[in-house]
């Protein structure tokens, strides 16, 4: 019998380290080939890892959430034969001869020695050993009565979360002491028929991991690096809907039924022949403005695993039905797992909508290195003064952010009034340019 590694692979595109995110066997296992052993993460693509042979697993190396070199052992497999064992001993130990007169140089296929033993669930721990009081003691006392009890059993009662106010002091004047404290914790003087809550002090400790990892050092390198300017305006859109509505009710089979997005998007588009840098990266690092003659727009897409941005590519190249199908075809892909990396890398420009729940007015966060983000808001019947009455409209609000440092307030604004005035007058949105 021999041992086969399975060492964590190079997925290209410089990438130097990988997320584990999901193990799918355990020690003792018995696999065979090509099933899948693991997942891990790169950016905002996920990897599985399939078994090369068929064994039985002796070893899992790496904790879920863990960031694993790229050439680090993460299983190993019990095979028939002599397996590969030697060979990967040979490859990580050249290394080390080669760089011996250098200076603490890394050794790319060492395992962590932290990471030896496989975690496959979030941790849940109570914040202290008092996880859950019975219940308060006694009904408050009356306002702006201060509870009498010294500086330590206060700071007690803070650290777990209980007023002192629902707590029956038994000492001189009615001070609290930690043996009422005690306890009002262990419920012994709980009152009957109490019509307050049981406050509970646990704490629930999530590790953030894989996707979610992600997506918030994304949000907060935005943050940090981007001034955002934010600038809201509002869209009379009863026409466009009348449009869409009769569009829908009289499409040819195997047409798409039509969002708002996909007109939204055409108006971006043409928008962005008059404002080309709109459609941008920026690197800041060097300086540098890539301006892009193609519309590659962002679509911020909400999964169970959270908020992905498939990209529609050539946007400038498809009409409203071409832009329906990729919206319909993407967003599946994400939510059901099967989009590439890809299709979730390359935007030039970011399109966020919320539905239904797009509230009134949102801040959305710039895509870095993008400038722009569009964001689409819900849209509500309203009241409008047309020629001496009032009439229902629908309204619907755009809020979208810009980078400040390539983008001036002005600009931003001739924008969206440019997108405004073609979603207000939908014919212009199939006008030749």
């Amino acid at each position: 019998m021999g041992v086969h590694k399975i060492q964590m692979p190079d997925v290209g595109e410089g990438i130097t380290e990988a997320e584990i995110v999901e193990w799918n066997v355990k020690p003792g296992d018995v696999v065979k080939e090509d099933d899948v052993l693991a997942a891990v993460m790169t950016d905002k693509a996920t990897v599985e890892i399939p078994s090369p042979v068929d064994g039985t697993i002796i070893s899992l190396n790496g904790e879920i959430g863990e960031m694993t070199p790229v050439g680090s052992v993460i299983i190993a497999i019990e095979v028939e034969g002599d397996g590969n064992e030697a060979q990967i001993s040979a490859e990580a130990d050249a290394p080390v001869a080669d760089a011996a007169p250098a200076a603490a140089a890394p050794v790319p296929a060492a395992a962590p020695a932290s990471v030896a033993k496989p975690k496959t669930a979030a941790v849940v721990k109570p914040v202290a050993s008092v996880t859950k009081p019975s219940g308060p003691s006694g009904a408050p006392r009356p306002e702006g009565e201060k509870p009498l009890a010294s500086p330590a059993v206060r700071k007690r009662a803070a650290d777990a979360g209980i007023k002192l106010a629902y707590v029956h002091g038994t000492g001189p004047a009615g001070r609290i002491s930690h043996e009422d404290l005690d306890a009002f914790i262990s419920g012994a003087s709980a009152p009957k028929g109490s019509a307050h809550g049981v406050p509970n002090t646990s704490v629930e400790e999530i590790k953030i991991i894989g996707l979610r990892r992600k997506i918030a050092q994304r949000m907060q390198d935005a943050k940090q690096r981007i001034p955002h300017i934010t600038y809201v305006e509002e869209v009379d859109v009863t026409e466009l809907e009348s449009l869409r509505s009769h569009m829908n009710a009289t499409r040819k089979e195997g047409d798409p039924k039509l969002t708002i997005l996909p007109f939204i998007m055409k108006a971006m588009v043409i928008a962005i022949k008059d404002f080309p840098k709109l459609s941008s990266h920026y690197d800041d690092g060097n300086d540098m403005l890539y301006q892009y003659g193609a519309a590659h727009i962002g679509m911020a897409a909400q999964t169970d695993g959270g908020l992905m941005v498939p990209v529609i590519r050539h946007a400038e190249t498809l009409d409203i039905n071409g832009l329906a199908n990729e919206v319909t075809r993407l967003a599946n892909a994400a939510r059901d797992g099967s989009i590439t990396r890809e299709e979730l890398t390359g935007s030039t420009i970011t399109l966020s909508s919320l539905g239904r729940m797009g509230g009134v007015v949102s801040t959305p966060v710039i895509n870095s290195p993008e400038v722009a983000i569009v964001g689409v808001n819900k849209i509500a019947v309203r009241p409008v003064y047309q020629d001496g009455s009032f009439v229902p409209r629908k309204i619907m609000n755009l809020s979208s952010s810009f980078d400040h440092r390539i983008v001036d307030g002005w600009d931003a604004a001739e924008f969206i009034q440019r997108i405004r005035m073609l979603l207000e007058n939908p014919a212009t949105l199939f006008m030749e340019r």
